[in-house]
């Protein structure tokens, strides 16, 4: 496994947990709203796993939720300006672009 792909899986469980504890706690938002994130959620930990046993599946899981979480902060970044949502989706992007190169998915089963 390449150190980069440990990393992110790190990256991804620790956002993914602190996002699902929030829309847990957060009632101001509409209930569907918050399902669908925790499914979100729910899914980049189950990539996690399974990115670290070096499945293809566990990869995808979490390239698309490195890219879903890029794009959810930049559009937030967008509604409210605040700078900590913009170095946040910056990291989910770059983390994506890594796990998008031929090195990294030629070690996948």
């Amino acid at each position: 496994m390449l150190p980069g792909m440990a990393a992110i899986g790190i990256f991804a469980l620790s956002v993914a947990m602190i996002t699902a504890f929030q829309m847990i706690r957060d009632h101001s938002l509409p209930t569907a709203a918050r399902y669908a994130v925790l499914l979100i959620c729910t899914a980049v930990v189950a990539g996690v796993y399974g990115m670290l046993r070096m499945r293809r599946w566990g990869w995808a899981l979490v390239s698309g939720g490195c890219l879903f979480g890029a794009l959810a902060n930049f559009i937030a970044f967008h509604l409210s300006h605040y700078g900590g949502l913009l170095v946040e989706g910056m990291f989910a992007l770059v983390f994506f672009l890594y796990l998008s190169r031929t090195e990294v998915r030629e070690r996948l089963r």
